[in-house]
């Protein structure tokens, strides 16, 4: 028999191999067989990505979900233990198998059953996002010292999409009359994940200018798709409209995928015009962020598809908190907050933001503050190179960030992008894991779609930012001398005065727009009025716990109504598809639910009016109220955190897709200096649009 050496500590296998179906229950046995013999106390690790959203293994419950088995050929014990931060990042999650009484010799296995459905499990939950590469990474301690050996080669399997459930449409969102435009039809599993290259058709071209929806029907499936609103126009505008991600990560750091297959996924399934990409600076190394710049030159092609290379600055929020990095183009350095994951690097470090916004070098550098695990402390912030605050992304809304800033006096523009981990920017959904949103869009109003364009409008604070969709906004503030500003413009209010101009298409029927100066709320306007609501009641839960890490709320819960029926209700933002809202009788509804910050709800098409009490019972707390008394401008009830509340309003009964929505106000009440002039657009279904601030001074 061969003499075992430390360089051999055996393999693993598992079967069946063939792909698994994101979401679905499976059963998958994974076979380790020692090469050198394991101690008693030794052990052997699986370990796995810590952004994948699978069931988290248990081993009390034969019937319930996720229910693991692990036994062993050996004269030996296997206990196993789950850590969710049990080994380095991005392989967090662990699972241990420790041997006790007695030891693994050579030859001998460890066999764990994942979803072993003998005592009536459904199986094991499989991560909810398709992926080339799913992998039981392999680790043992074979002396016992808590020193783990990587296997030269773990099992690997791919997540593959499950069946279309629903189709998207995606246009652009200007046209000019009279000419053809391509669109894009893409079918989508509950999860998000899509089950094919989305099909391209060409438009012969609307005759007329005005605002346009495309319905349209995939021929296979039978699914159906509304489109975002299209702006037809007699020609086009100086600046158009173009869409951006621009804050996602890879496997290469914490992410899932390739950075190859992160910006394909962009251009060819999220249909961006613009994206960038962030891996978090401890874990990019000197050759990856070499490999960084090369797979954006690579990607950029001028006048389709812009691209940034960046990274994301990751100190600690007192030492700044989390900033995304940009350069316009190939060649500038990276300086990394620490080096926690990294051990050598020829770049100079910035362990403070204020030492980062310093050691900038290279081309057209940018800025933008975030919030995710940590989040950014605004009293450091270089005005020349910070342009923007990420008011919303997959970890939730934030609109304190914004507030600070204004508070601090800052001028800054608003975007929103996905800080999506599962290789999917532009359509990152969040899936059964800890983000709670759908990651968001900033629209940029570029002259062209080239990196100098782009630039410039980044720098102009020319883009207003999405929860994920893309509807039309326009803002203007004009002079009675026909001086026009824009927003993120900087604008000296005339002694006379002036007009805020704004026009509104969204991608679902608009609730309000609310008109802000910094954080006050000047005025609010609706498409709608008193006489037109009916017997639509909307609820809505939101907010945070804090402002860190945990940050999501928990709104698990039910609504009853006494005196009257619920005939239909429509779901807001449960993008969960494990976790649905429950229709339990006539009256009631139940669920389970979370917020980060965002909002999710339900609008409920009551049988009568304005019949009988509404009472809502959630973990957060209880509300009641009678439905006649629930209006125009609805009802609030505080629940502490950050913005926790739960809110109630009423709305019409016929609404339609695409209506143009458009207001004039006069621009008073001004402060002495800065007063941030912007909107916030609200939607029936939960989508949300913020402009950037046209920064009128006194």
């Amino acid at each position: 028999m061969k003499t075992p050496t430390m360089k051999n500590f055996g393999v693993a296998s598992l079967g069946p191999t063939g792909p698994m179906v994101a979401g679905e229950y499976v059963t998958r046995t994974l076979t380790y067989t020692a090469g050198h013999p394991i101690d008693d106390s030794g052990y052997v690790k699986i370990v796995f990505r810590a952004k994948g959203d699978f069931g988290t293994p248990q081993f009390d419950d034969p019937a319930g979900a996720n229910y693991c088995t692990v036994s062993a050929t050996g004269d030996c014990r296997i206990e196993p233990r789950w850590d969710g931060k049990g080994n380095r990042r991005p392989w967090s999650k662990s699972l241990y198998l420790q041997v006790r009484f007695g030891y693994l010799d050579r030859g001998e296995s460890i066999v764990v059953v994942f979803g072993d459905r003998s005592g009536g499990s459904p199986g094991w939950r499989v991560q909810t996002f398709a992926e080339r590469t799913f992998e039981f990474k392999m680790l043992v301690d074979p002396i016992a010292t808590f020193e783990f050996k990587e296997l030269p080669k773990s099992p690997c399997v791919p997540v593959v999409p499950a069946e279309p459930s629903r189709a998207v449409c995606i246009c652009p969102s200007e046209v000019r009359a009279g000419r053809r435009f391509a669109y894009y039809l893409k079918l989508e599993d509950a999860w998000g994940n899509p089950v094919a290259k989305p099909t391209r058709i060409v438009h012969a071209g609307f005759k007329r200018p005005g605002v346009r929806i495309l319905r349209v029907k995939d021929p296979r499936t039978k699914l159906t798709a509304v489109s975002n609103p299209i702006d037809v126009l007699p020609r086009l505008p100086k600046r158009r409209k173009y869409w951006a991600d621009f804050h996602g990560q890879s496997e290469e750091t914490i992410g899932t995928g390739s950075i190859e297959e992160y910006f394909r996924f962009a251009r060819d399934f999220g249909r961006l015009d613009i994206c960038a990409h962030q891996g978090n600076d401890f874990q990019v190394t000197d050759a990856f962020w070499s490999k960084i710049n090369e797979v954006t030159g690579a990607f950029y092609r001028s006048g389709k598809f812009v691209t940034f290379p960046g990274y994301e600055w990751s100190g600690n929020t007192p030492l700044g908190g989390d900033r995304n990095v940009y350069y316009k183009s190939e060649g500038g350095r990276i300086t990394r907050s620490s080096r926690d994951l990294i051990e050598t690097s020829r770049h100079p470090d910035s362990p403070t933001a204020e030492a980062m916004f310093r050691n900038l070098r290279g081309p057209g550098p940018f800025v933008f503050s975030h919030v995710g695990g940590r989040y950014a402390d605004l009293r450091m912030h270089d005005p020349d190179i910070e342009v923007a605050v990420e008011v919303h992304s997959a970890w939730g809304t934030f609109e304190w960030l914004p507030a600070d800033a204004f508070r601090m006096g800052l001028r800054v523009g608003l975007c929103a992008n996905s800080d999506g981990h599962k290789c999917r920017p532009g359509a990152s959904y969040p899936g059964a894991g800890e983000f709670g949103s759908l990651g968001g869009l900033t629209c940029v109003l570029a002259e062209s779609l080239d990196r100098d364009a782009v630039h410039r409008a980044i720098l102009a604070r020319h883009f207003y930012a999405t929860t994920g969709n893309r509807p039309l906004l326009d803002v203007q503030i004009v002079s009675p001398a026909g001086d026009i500003a824009m927003m993120g413009d900087i604008y000296k209010a005339p002694p006379e005065g002036c007009t805020l101009k704004v026009r509104a298409v969204g991608t679902a029927p608009i609730d309000r727009i609310e008109v802000r100066n910094a954080m006050k709320v000047v005025r609010v306007f609706r498409p709608f009025g008193k006489d037109d609501l009916g017997r639509r009641i909307k609820v809505v839960f939101s907010g945070a716990e804090v402002r860190g890490r945990n940050r999501m709320v928990r709104w698990d819960g039910e609504l009853r109504v006494r005196g009257n029926r619920i005939d239909r209700f429509t779901p807001i933002n449960f993008w969960n598809a494990d976790r649905p809202v429950r229709h339990v009788g006539a009256a009631r509804l139940a669920w389970r639910s979370v917020t980060t910050g965002g909002l999710v709800g339900v609008i409920l098409d009551l049988e009568k009016p304005f019949a009988g009490t509404l009472l809502v019972d959630t973990v957060q707390r209880k509300v009641r109220c009678a439905v006649k008394a629930i209006g125009l401008a609805g009802r609030i009830y505080t629940a502490g955190g950050v913005g926790k509340q739960i809110q109630l309003y009423r709305l019409p009964d016929h609404r339609r897709v695409g209506e143009e929505f458009s207001f004039t106000m006069p621009v008073r009440s001004l402060r002495p200096g800065d007063n941030p002039i912007y909107v916030c657009m609200h939607q029936e279904d939960g989508h949300i649009a913020w402009s950037s601030p046209i920064y009128v001074v006194l």
